[in-house]
């Protein structure tokens, strides 16, 4: 596929059990969740919106295999081996790879100049990505990725020369500092930044995920063994934001309509 730089085209979940986690999610955010058809995956599983476009994969890793590590955001680039070796000569580093996955890509994993995971990958397919989309009727797609660093300014140096993000203005939180919102151009929109040692968050890549009823998801997390870690607060536009946990522990954000009365 014909990746953007910088756009986020996939997402994927490290978990103990995977099957547990497809049914938490699948009632979460509407997924439809199945085993890839690719038997050489090893039972790696798919989740799809309700129109069946697929957004993330979930896996149990082999027991030599590093502990689970959550939510793992992907985003695209050209070429992978040319943006491993640039990551290395930014300060970052390659975890792993560059890799090919059968029949999906080449990827690596690759860790920012403060630490942070992430993962650059490049498709096979003829088209790009719809893993994430910024339409309100989008729903079980992407919305919105989120890094939370101890080092902001540096964070944006680093990815907008890997990427070409540019800093797009800034909401100040206080004490807090400010969320900084990522951007590329007229049109590319797809997060924010803020310093993890003022907030208080984990250092890490977060993601969100369209519902269509953030009250109503966020019920089903807690039915369901997860947790509320924030929200539902107003964001523009007139939906909520809220975060949550899984029944393992991880952290993944919610974005949708309040529509209790």
């Amino acid at each position: 596929m014909t990746e953007k730089q910088g756009h986020p085209v996939w997402f994927e979940l490290h978990t103990p059990d995977a099957a547990a986690s497809g049914d938490f999610y699948a009632a979460l955010a509407g997924w439809q969740v199945a085993p890839s058809p690719m038997a050489e995956h090893g039972g790696y599983l798919i989740a799809s919106t309700p129109e069946g476009v697929d957004v993330a994969g979930l896996m149990t890793p082999p027991p030599q295999a590093p502990a689970a590590v959550g939510w793992s955001v992907y985003l695209g680039v050209e070429d992978v081996d040319d943006a491993a070796r640039r990551i290395s000569g930014l300060g970052g580093s390659i975890a792993f790879g560059p890799a090919d996955i059968p029949h999906v890509g080449r990827f690596a994993v690759a860790h920012d100049p403060q630490g942070v995971a992430f993962t650059i990958m490049r498709g096979t397919g003829a088209e790009p990505s719809r893993a994430f989309e910024q339409t309100a009727q989008a729903m079980g797609h992407g919305v919105w990725i989120e890094l939370a660093t101890p080092d902001p300014d540096a964070a944006f140096a680093f990815y907008g020369a890997l990427f070409g993000w540019e800093k797009a203005g800034a909401m100040p939180m206080g004490d807090m500092g400010e969320y900084a919102f990522i951007g590329k151009g007229q049109d590319f929109r797809p997060g924010a930044i803020m310093s993890s040692a003022l907030t208080g968050a984990p250092a890490r890549w977060n993601w969100y995920v369209n519902v269509p009823d953030i009250d109503a998801a966020i019920l089903t997390a807690q039915a369901r063994g997860g947790a509320l870690v924030q929200g539902p607060d107003p964001i523009p536009g007139g939906d909520h934001s809220a975060n949550i946990t899984d029944p393992h522990g991880h952290q993944v954000g919610l974005v949708g309509p309040r529509k209790e009365k």
